[in-house]
Parts: structure tokens; sequence; C-alpha cells
């Protein structure tokens, strides 16, 4: 079981005052989770079908072709169909469809009109298709949990990297600093969009070969950080206490110096993760981010703006970035209010 310490006990409930940024919290928590299991809220394969007695589960199962259920082909079931189906012979089988029975890969296509197509609470799309006949509530759910868990890998990734090599920098100092100070200089100068074009135009970008390339260059960031405050906490006694008792610098760094730089780790995570986001956003919205069809919110973005006709495409994938990304602004402001190294000290 998990003891906080008392400050730690302050501080949360410091947070949980705050109630904007605790409701907030509250509710992305609550998508991170649904998006985990999205296939149950929105998919176009069933979630129960009762058929002569028997139960299928065909959501995370393999796939069932139609004459399973009596239909007359071999690929796989067409759950909305075989539903009504069902409904219409009234003999016993039914089946449950998650809320909104479409995936975010599916065409769905009207006969005698071109998609787009308006929100239809009768057909099941409620903010419509894009383009290519594809459901948007289907787009825009798995496109979050694309981003979302893109910007937290990638964010592992950064601090990882930058908050090690900036308390190096802050505790060894000298031609270490110096040397690292001038290498994260010309790095930084490097045009990030440049090396991304160039790239896509070679390889198709995959999800992790993006994480990669922006981790090489968004680890800088947090460096700064660190090393000012571990120049500021290696001057403090409990780690001239730690060199006294023979402790080495790598303990003194990460069991001593970095618990008492966690404010300024914490308090920048959600900007962090909402960097992530529109980063990823953008690159798709240019044309260099993750390949077509994988859902992205930028890719639904450009669609937005290149039909202006089709209001909906836009105002619903504008109205989903602009509330996970002030969700994510008013946790940060929580947090770095919180956990105001201002107010709260450690020391070790």
């Amino acid at each position: 079981m998990i003891r906080l310490s008392p400050l730690t006990k302050k501080k949360i409930t410091r947070f949980k005052s705050i109630r904007r940024s605790y409701w907030s919290a509250i509710i992305l928590l609550f998508l991170l989770f649904s998006s985990c299991f999205a296939e149950l809220l929105i998919n176009n394969r069933a979630l129960i079908v009762k058929y002569q007695g028997e139960y299928y589960f065909p959501t995370y199962g393999d796939m069932i072709p139609g004459k399973t259920f009596g239909m007359d082909y071999e690929y796989e079931t067409n759950y909305r169909k075989l539903k009504l189906t069902f409904k219409e012979k009234n003999s016993g089988n039914w089946v449950l469809m998650p809320p909104v029975p479409y995936n975010a890969y599916e065409n769905d296509f009207i006969e005698g009109e071109y998609p787009p197509y308006e929100p239809s609470l009768a057909s099941g799309h409620f903010l419509g298709t894009d383009t290519a006949g594809r459901d948007i509530v289907a787009r825009l759910f798995y496109g979050f949990r694309i981003a979302i868990w893109f910007s937290m890998i990638l964010l592992v990734i950064n601090y990882a990297v930058g908050v090690s090599i900036g308390a190096l920098m802050g505790f060894w100092g000298g031609w270490f600093d110096l040397i690292s100070q001038r290498i994260i200089e010309i790095w930084s100068n490097i045009p990030f969009l440049y090396i991304v074009m160039i790239l896509s135009s070679i390889v198709v970008p995959k999800f992790w070969m993006l994480i990669v390339l922006m981790a090489i260059f968004g680890w800088m960031g947090m460096t700064w950080y660190l090393r000012t405050s571990t120049y500021k906490e290696k001057a403090r006694e409990y780690v001239m206490a730690s060199r006294a008792l023979g402790a080495s610098p790598l303990r003194i760094i990460f069991k001593h110096i970095l618990p008492n730089s966690i404010s300024v780790i914490i308090t920048f995570i959600p900007f962090s993760i909402a960097a992530g986001i529109t980063s990823l956003t953008s690159l798709d919205y240019l044309g260099f981010g993750l390949p077509p069809p994988t859902p992205s919110w930028g890719e639904l973005l450009s669609q937005g703006t290149e039909n202006m006709e089709s209001q909906w495409i836009l105002i619903s994938v504008v109205t989903a970035m602009v509330t996970i990304l002030a969700l994510v602004t008013f946790i940060g402001e929580g947090i770095r209010e919180a956990f105001d190294p201002k107010r709260h000290t450690v020391y070790r």
C-alpha cells in the first residue's frame, strides 16, 4: 500500500480545492479510461449476439462469418443488418450493438448520394460522416485515443532524457555543463519540420517512427529547468550531508535532488501533453503525420477546411480539440498552484 507523506497529502488537498482543475482531471481520466475500451462504445461489431440459444461476443473475438447466424455469405457478419433481420423474424434471437454502431475505418455510403453526410439520429451518424463516408464520432474518439497515448509516451521519453541530462548538467557543472549547453543549442536549431518532410518523402511515417523523431528533438525543453533546479538544490545542506556520508553522485541526484525538484517536473506535465497532441494534429493536418486511413484530428481538420459547406466536420473537430486542450490547461493551472515550490519545500 502506498503511503503518502503529510506534505504530499496537503498538495493533493490543495489541488482538490481548485474545483475547475479537479473536475477537469476527473473528466480527462474518464475519457482516458473510456478510450482504452473504445471498442465497447464505438464499433461495427456487436457486443453480444444471441442465436439459437447460444451467446457470441464478437467485439474482441475472431471474425465470425455470416453463415454462422444463418446469413448467405462467408465474410464477416454485418451486425447492423443482422440486428434488423432478427427483429423482423422475431424468433427470439437478438443483437446488442455499441451506442455508435460504426468503426473508424468503415465506409458507409448511401445509394444515390455522395459523402459527406449530415448528422442523423436515424442512421446512427450523430455527428455526420467525413468525405469518405466514415463516422465522425468514431474518427474523433479513436483519433483522441491515438493522440493522447502518443503524447503520453512522448512525454515519458522526453522527461526521462531531459530530466536526467538536466540534472547531470546542474550537478556536475564545469566543462560537462558547458559542452552540453553548446550541443543542445546547436541541436535545437535544426529545423524539425524539414526533417519530417524529408523522411516522409522517403518512407511512410508510422506511430513509433514519429515518436522517435519527436523525442529526438523534444527532450531539450525540460533540460534547462532541471539544470537550474539542480544548481540550486546541490548547495543545500542535505546534499552536503549526503556527500559527507559517502553517497554517490547518481544517488544524490536521483534519491535526494530530484524529489525536491518534483514540483518543477509535475507542473509542466499537462502542458507537455497538450503540446504533444497539438504537434501530432499539426503534422497530420499538413500531411506529414500518421498515414491514412488512421483516425486523426489533423486529417479531419484538413477535411473541414477543404469542405467548408460541410460545417459539421470542422465544428466537431474544433470543439473536440478545444475541449481536450482546455481540460489539460485547467489541470495544469491547478497542479502549478498546488505544487508551487514557493509554498512547499522538501529537505532530506
